[in-house]
């Protein structure tokens, strides 16, 4: 999710939100406000994942027991957590 989140609102504010990104643009700002936007998803996403692993019980002794169950319970966590930031964080912020 790297720069993912970067190019999700760069794209966002060119399409969605121009005069925004126009305004930042030219304050030169733009790469400033993504950073921070960036920076922001990944300690939300950190947060996301860690709260619901704690809630579905997924630990270090089901990684252990069941590398493939442990694998694909994380996968779909990595994936709900990303799609909770990106409709909250970026498509709905300004």
């Amino acid at each position: 999710m790297q720069n993912e989140i970067y190019d999700e609102k760069n794209g966002y504010l060119q399409e969605h939100r121009k005069a925004k990104y126009q305004i930042l643009l030219l304050q030169g700002k733009l790469v400033e406000h993504l950073n921070q936007i960036d920076a922001e998803a990944r300690d939300r996403e950190e947060q996301l994942v860690k709260q619901m692993m704690e809630k579905q019980g997924i630990t270090e002794k089901l990684k252990r027991q069941d590398n493939m169950e442990w694998t694909r319970r994380m996968n779909t966590i990595c994936h709900d957590a990303e799609e909770m930031i990106l409709t909250e964080m970026i498509y709905t912020k300004g």
